[in-house]
């Protein structure tokens, strides 16, 4: 079995229908090859697509499992979101296989800590990362996916 970790920005630069059929089908490639599980970080942007991604393709491939790892309690994270985000969030939460929080409130550290706790998890990192925007939380976790030798797929266009 393997395990994917995702990472990207919150602000998609291109339609997120065709970023995620996108995805869809590059996981699809994957799953083959024995990718079980998938750790997401539960951001907006780019992890709120492959959450609902993996949730898409579950129904096709019941094996395979999402979990969630948060930097720190949902209604911490989501404070600043809209009531529509923060919806998509629980809904998420509600069908994910495992929820982990790595820390217990917000501070300046937990979303460097979640991060290298997605990569901790992985065999491999699918990402939505523009090259051009390395001071990043989404550059800091490819980074940390590069240092750790597994394969960094990027999906930015």
């Amino acid at each position: 079995m393997k395990a994917a970790c995702f990472t990207g920005h919150r602000k998609i630069k291109e339609d997120t229908s065709i970023l995620s059929q996108r995805l869809y089908e590059t996981l699809e490639k994957h799953i083959p090859c024995g990718l079980t599980d998938h750790y997401i970080g539960g951001a907006i942007g780019f992890d709120k697509i492959a959450a609902l991604t993996v949730l898409r393709l579950r129904k096709k491939y019941p094996l395979i499992k999402l979990h969630l790892v948060l930097p720190c309690p949902p209604e911490e994270q989501s404070k600043y979101w809209s009531d529509s985000d923060r919806r998509q969030l629980s809904d998420i939460i509600s069908a994910t296989d495992t929820t982990e929080i790595v820390c217990p409130h917000y501070t300046n550290d937990c979303m460097r800590i979640r991060n290298s706790r997605l990569v901790e998890y992985a065999d491999i990192c699918f990402c939505y990362y523009d090259p051009n925007n390395t001071r990043s939380g989404t550059g800091q976790t490819v980074r940390m996916a590069q240092w750790k030798g597994i394969e960094v797929v990027n999906l930015f266009r």
